[in-house]
């Protein structure tokens, strides 16, 4: 039996036990699945079972009181005592409040592990839920659904007056007297005419690897996300009806180079441009995919990269004869909608590295590389402190993308040149691949991505990674690193999963931590001497002791014994990398950049010592 469900099941002394011994899998408090087992396709399988034992006194509601069990998206809807959401890898559990008077039916479900009874709303409750305003439920029982249970209560009732009696019925002792009237116009309107267009409204096409994957529609007024059945994975997921789903806000640009757009909203924002990363394209029209190129790394920075300067030609934006500015320079190639579309308040350019060893802008040319050029105001060694950052994570035992820096025209300070590890790696490569930030896996606007904590991430981890030991022990090293190097910039948006499927698959097969990218130390920087962690710890941004960090193991669910030697071999690695890492010599690089980056390498050795 793949799923295990402490006091059903199995007892708590036998599930703890083949926890430990690696035959079991705990995915919540009292719930487990065989180790050897595709846990993401059990979990979805006895999803109702699942839900049934978590939360006893709810009942299916919205589209699974239909199907009787998850959407094709892994989405289960559910009615209880409150306003909630649980995530157990594939499989999301959203539940909102009982009404005061629910009208149910029992249900049999039999999910190859016996047969057992739940409540389930009745269909006239399904019919008015259907039309509740601003409700992921209601957002689940699309038009055809409505019309076979309007068809259903026509046929059960007798006629349209009838069946819109007896909602009406359930309606006021609901105080659900809005849904009555809609679901009374439903059942009684008039045959259909053609209805008047608004030329505002627009359909956008969603595609992942050139593969459409389904519709964002703006009807004026609201998004509203229409998945393609049979595309694969769920990449996009709407939790918030009428709202732009959360993976696409996390694509969109922000800073500098939403300035530059000057894109007034999100409308705008999507329809000029096209390519965006995770392999995503928006387009209007299908023929556009076509035209647009397939982001497959075809060559590889190591190849024209020697002791972390980049040996190859750069045919970038520079200043120019006329001395304009390198940012005015670099915001022309975003003019084309073929221009990839970056996140982030960063300076950044999409770049491509050709089979010469030639770097130069990805417009009408696949997306391989991020270039990273100097701020201004006191930000121009940003390049060479992220560099540096990159080869402590590296020494740290951290998986990091090929990076070096690059000597820039025109007298200008050096770049960073960053290999993106989230596309195919040769033409033979059909792995489906997206990259998450935690902004958009838990659900949170951009703007508060400083917001959140290191603890809920680990739990978010915990309950999605395909390896969830391994992954809640880099969140947690990841955490030790950023306060280590006084990087006071790892906020949700610069952590992210790495989601992998085959070709065919319909869950992704592997859900990890991805690569460390962004990191930097920002208490070099002016302005930001007194920077703190961008994710709490412990309750704590600053001040923080190897306690804080075993205190974060145990709340994580991690052995102390495992995770005090994960530190401590952490801790040695970066103070022997420390010793030993140099700024490569480079033209345009000065003695501001080695005094910062001796700033820089001070801090850390500072901090390792108070952690030994």
């Amino acid at each position: 039996m793949a799923l295990h469900l402490v006091g059903d099941t199995i007892d708590k002394t036998r599930s703890h036990y083949q926890a430990e011994t690696g035959k079991l899998v705990q995915l919540m408090r009292g719930v487990y699945v065989g180790a050897d087992d595709d846990i993401d396709a059990t979990v979805l399988k006895h999803a109702v079972r699942i839900a049934k034992y978590l939360y006893p006194r709810a009942y299916l509601s919205a589209a699974s009181a239909v199907f009787l069990g998850p959407t094709r998206d892994g989405r289960l809807f559910l009615s209880g005592r409150r306003n909630k959401r649980t995530r157990i890898r594939a499989l999301e559990i959203i539940q909102n409040e009982v009404p005061k008077h629910p009208s149910l039916v029992a249900a049999v479900v039999d999910d190859g592990m016996g047969e057992f009874r739940i409540d389930v709303s009745s269909v006239r409750q399904r019919f008015l839920e259907a039309f509740r305003l601003r409700s992921e439920h209601a957002g689940s029982i699309d038009e055809a659904m409505r019309e076979a249970i309007a068809a259903h209560l026509m046929e059960e009732f007798g006629s349209p007056t009838a069946a819109a009696d007896a909602v009406w019925t359930l309606a006021r002792e609901n105080e659900w007297y809005r849904e009555g009237e809609y679901a009374e116009r439903f059942l009684l309107r008039s045959p259909a005419t053609s209805p008047v267009r608004n030329e505002a409204a627009f359909d956008l096409i969603v595609a992942w690897h050139g593969v459409r994957i389904g519709n964002l529609v703006h009807d004026g007024v609201e998004w509203r996300w229409t998945p393609t059945p049979g595309s694969g994975p769920p990449v996009v997921r709407q939790t918030t009806p009428g709202k732009l789903p959360p993976f696409i806000v996390s694509l969109l640009p922000e800073g500098w180079l939403e300035a530059v757009l000057k894109d007034r909203d999100e409308r705008a924002k999507l329809r000029s441009g096209r390519r965006y990363m995770s392999n995503i394209a928006i387009v209007e029209r299908e023929p556009e995919l076509a035209a647009l190129p397939p982001e497959t790394l075809l060559t590889r920075l190591e190849q024209y990269a020697a002791n972390g300067v980049f040996t190859g030609a750069y045919a970038g934006p520079g200043r120019g004869d006329m001395e304009q500015s390198f940012e005015r320079s670099l915001a022309r190639i975003y003019e084309r909608a073929d221009t990839p579309r970056l996140s982030g308040i960063q300076i950044k350019a999409p770049m491509y590295l050709d089979i010469s060893g030639t770097i130069s802008p990805s417009t009408g040319k696949p997306f391989t590389h991020i270039l990273k050029p100097a701020g201004t105001s006191g930000f121009e060694s940003l390049p060479v402190i992220e560099w540096t950052a990159l080869e402590l994570g590296r020494a740290a035992g951290f998986a990091v993308p090929p990076a070096a820096l690059v000597a820039m025209p025109d007298g200008m300070p050096p770049a960073l040149l960053v290999e993106r590890f989230d596309i195919r790696e040769s033409v033979e490569d059909k792995r489906l691949i997206a990259l998450e930030d935690f902004c958009s896996v838990l659900d949170l606007p951009t703007e508060a991505k400083y917001d959140g904590t290191t603890e809920r991430v680990a739990k978010a981890v915990r309950q999605l990674s395909t390896a969830p030991e391994e992954d809640v022990l880099i969140v947690i090293k990841r955490a030790l690193f950023a306060w280590l190097i006084a990087d006071g910039d790892m906020h949700l948006k610069n952590l992210a999963l790495l989601k992998i499927a085959e070709p065919g698959d319909e869950q992704f097969r592997s859900v990890r931590m991805a690569p460390l990218y962004d990191a930097v130390t920002t208490r070099v920087f002016p302005r930001l001497q007194r920077d703190r962690l961008a994710l709490t710890l412990n309750g704590k941004d600053a001040r923080l002791h190897r306690a804080d960090f075993r205190t974060l193991a145990g709340t994580a669910g991690l052995k102390a014994a495992d995770t005090d030697a994960a530190i401590g071999d952490m801790i040695q690695r970066m103070k022997e990398a420390a010793g030993r890492i140099s700024l490569p010599e480079l033209p345009g690089s000065g003695p501001e950049d080695r005094a910062i980056t001796a700033k820089m390498l001070e801090i850390v050795r500072t901090r390792i010592e108070s952690l030994e």
